[in-house]
């Protein structure tokens, strides 16, 4: 909403511009009238919509057609005109009313219908103070509650407004079963208003719906049209600022956009930091899952996501998510996938992340000042490595290897899948140290556009192929001999018969060197899922990168990993099952 209005009087000479202004200030009509009265503010606690009104008058005598423009242009959406001579939202003012016996409105309302810029029409009279307050609270009103991007001409509420009010229901629309029952009108009306509706009042406004439209109320619930139709009658009754008010809640701007500010609120993001969904968030995006897994088997099909994503202007996700997360034999999106999905999201793009939860309607859901407060900012990693222990839950892991090594493969096994051609720079997962649930993000990068950025770094060599580990020895010295990121070898292919590696030692003696872990075997050609150990390993080298190699490869670290991981992904999801069945 607009922080101050300002309301410029234009007219013909005589016709009592400023005297309306001095009438408003003095609750009197002046003796004496000036050919132009000074600008004038009403402070906002006196106005009814409590924001600062600028009153501006317009003098044809002492001011050129060149200052009347630059007022103009300076002049809020609206004026008070006198006579009908600017094409910008305005009221049209008929004074002296106390002059005539009769009224002009019959023959004003056909000027009204013809041009859609004029929000209302106001008989007045500057000398017994007839509707004089009531003017400047029209042309207030009509600034911050314009008619124009909501209702046509033509009797019907614009589209862009019926795309605003239809998003806004179905946010709005908890359990997304096409109506608003009682609980979710309440809690529609408090986020609005501040305040719920009587059982009374609730059955009242549905009565008004079930009246004039057979299709508005179903199953004792408010249905879209319903909805709409109550909007139309407020505007209809000239109760704009109801309207607006829900539409400025749910973050809508005077063009029925949604506010930058509201998608994309401000988030500070130190150099070193990362950033995450917190526990709000996660619960948020859980239930807006559940909402829309109709059939309740713990994945989105085709059209179960594009139900979801109808409240964005576009599809966020495209065919490459499929490859990136999770899915189930039919190639839909799981549970886990759509969480590691968003995960994915907030930690490569963070500003994408907000605007998506500002289609969802986070903040408004979920009661948060705005949809900053889903996010967390991790420390400093020096802090983490000073500290020996993190906060974090995302760790990344860039994977290096020789064309034809196996990245592809390394990364869909990550999805639980076996030799496959689908391809994708990204895999994330979760994984369990400890007992403690992890996303892990895997991705491949070329050296010619290296991102050196991770937490924990895969080198990945073919077996087969004796001149595949040259090139991860290469890279392990250009890039990461003097760094503190923990590095891991990866024997791919370790079904294939293994050859010696032309190298001036064995892979085995280079870590040994480098105090590395000793390589570890990797396939993907297998009958059963691949073996998900390794990514523990890597997110435990991610966590605890100031362990030493000792340490890390000892069979009894790796087991309480690899116990608690399995251990506690059987009994997440169980619990998940629990949650979903019907009470």
């Amino acid at each position: 909403m607009r922080k101050d209005v300002r309301i410029l009087l234009v007219g013909e000479p005589k016709v009592g511009k400023t005297s309306l202004i001095m009438s408003l200030v003095s609750e009197e009509f002046p003796n004496v009238v000036p050919y132009r009265a000074e600008e004038i503010t009403i402070p906002a606690d006196v106005t009814p919509e409590r924001v600062p009104t600028h009153i501006v008058d317009y003098s044809e005598a002492e001011q050129t057609d060149e200052q009347l423009f630059q007022e103009i242009n300076k002049v809020s959406p609206c004026a008070l005109m006198l006579i009908f001579t600017a094409l910008v939202p305005l009221i049209l003012v008929g004074n002296k009313s106390d002059l005539v016996e009769h009224s002009s409105m019959e023959t004003i309302l056909p000027i009204m219908n013809q041009y859609s810029e004029i929000e209302t029409c106001v008989e007045c009279s500057a000398k017994n103070l007839k509707n004089i307050s009531e003017l400047f609270y029209y042309a207030q009103k009509a600034v911050l509650h314009p008619t124009g991007p909501l209702y046509c001409p033509e009797k019907k509420m614009k589209s862009l407004c019926v795309k605003a009010l239809s998003r806004i229901f179905k946010v709005s629309d908890l359990d997304n079963d096409g109506t608003l029952n009682d609980n979710e009108l309440n809690f529609f009306q408090r986020t609005c208003f501040n305040s719920p509706l009587e059982p009374r009042a609730l059955e009242d406004v549905k009565n008004v719906v079930r009246k004039n439209l057979s299709e508005g109320v179903c199953n004792d619930g408010l249905t879209l049209k319903g909805f709409l139709f109550l909007h139309t009658l407020f505007i209809q009754r000239g109760r704009h600022e109801t309207t607006w008010t829900v539409l400025r809640r749910f973050g809508y701007d005077d063009d029925l956009e949604l506010n930058q500010d509201y998608l994309f609120p401000l988030l500070k993001i130190p150099p070193d930091s990362t950033t995450e969904l917190n526990h709000n968030a996660y619960l948020f995006l859980q239930s807006v899952f559940d909402k829309h897994d109709k059939d309740q088997d713990c994945a989105l099909s085709p059209e179960e996501l594009a139900d979801l994503f109808d409240v964005f202007p576009y599809m966020p996700w495209g065919a490459d998510v499929n490859n990136t997360v999770c899915t189930n034999e039919q190639g839909w999106i799981t549970y886990q996938g759509y969480l590691s999905q968003w995960t994915l999201t907030t930690y490569l793009d963070v500003q994408r992340c907000l605007e998506y939860l500002g289609y969802l309607g986070f903040s408004i859901i979920a009661e948060q000042e705005s949809q900053a407060a889903g996010i967390t900012v991790t420390r400093d990693k020096k802090i983490d490595l000073q500290k020996k222990q993190t906060q974090r839950s995302v760790f990344r892991c860039n994977v290096f290897g020789d064309g034809g090594s196996g990245k592809s493969s390394f990364l869909q096994a990550f999805l639980g899948r076996n030799l496959t051609e689908h391809k994708s720079y990204y895999a994330i997962n979760t994984t369990y140290v400890y007992g403690q649930e992890k996303y892990l993000l895997v991705n491949f990068d070329y050296l010619s556009d290296v991102d050196l950025a991770c937490d924990v770094v895969c080198l990945v060599y073919d077996v087969s192929n004796p001149h595949s580990f040259e090139y991860c020895a290469n890279v392990f010295k250009q890039y990461f001999l003097d760094s503190k990121t923990p590095c891991m070898m990866i024997a791919a292919k370790s079904d294939l018969p293994e050859v010696k590696q032309m190298f001036g030692c064995s892979p085995l003696e280079f870590c040994r060197r480098y105090r590395m872990p000793p390589p570890q075997s990797f396939t993907c050609n297998t009958a059963a899922a691949p073996s998900r150990n390794i990514y523990t390993r890597l997110t435990t080298m991610a966590m605890y990168p100031h362990m030493s190699p000792t340490d890390l490869k000892t069979s009894t670290f790796w087991l309480r990993a690899s116990m608690g991981a399995t251990v506690f992904a059987v009994l997440g999801f169980a619990m998940y099952r629990v949650l979903l069945k019907p009470r």
